[in-house]
């Protein structure tokens, strides 16, 4: 069993930055893909990014934040982090890690398609 906590949320201004990190329980954190998503009120979940599992020698971003986040993970603290850079208010969101066991590029925003969620935190960027 593993449990995801997110935490770094919060206002910032728009061009501002804000770094998230999602804590991992369980001693096979490396074993797992990880991606955020984001959920903005009255939108569906979108996906942001993906690391690879094990190393996370790859990563994977939408269009929309491309060149504006960065996702890393540190496996000797069991946790992934994005780096969000040049915010704007349409990235006002809730953010969610999910976990999950495949090798390979995927978007999909099917809760089922994952093994583990978390709960969430807020991302406000004001203009």
């Amino acid at each position: 069993q593993v449990q995801l906590v997110e935490s770094g949320g919060g206002l910032v201004q728009a061009g501002g930055s804000l770094r998230l990190s999602c804590a991992a329980s369980g001693r096979t954190f490396s074993s797992y893909a990880m991606n955020w998503f984001r959920q903005a009120p009255g939108k569906e979940r979108e996906f942001v990014a993906r690391i690879s599992r094990r190393s996370g020698d790859s990563t994977y971003y939408s269009d929309s934040v491309k060149g504006r986040f960065t996702i890393s993970r540190d496996n000797t603290k069991n946790t992934v982090y994005l780096q969000m850079n040049t915010l704007k208010p349409e990235d006002t969101a809730v953010y969610y890690c999910a976990a999950d066991l495949r090798s390979g590029i995927y978007t999909d925003t099917d809760r089922r398609s994952y093994d583990y969620w978390g709960q969430g935190t807020q991302v406000t960027v004001s203009s």
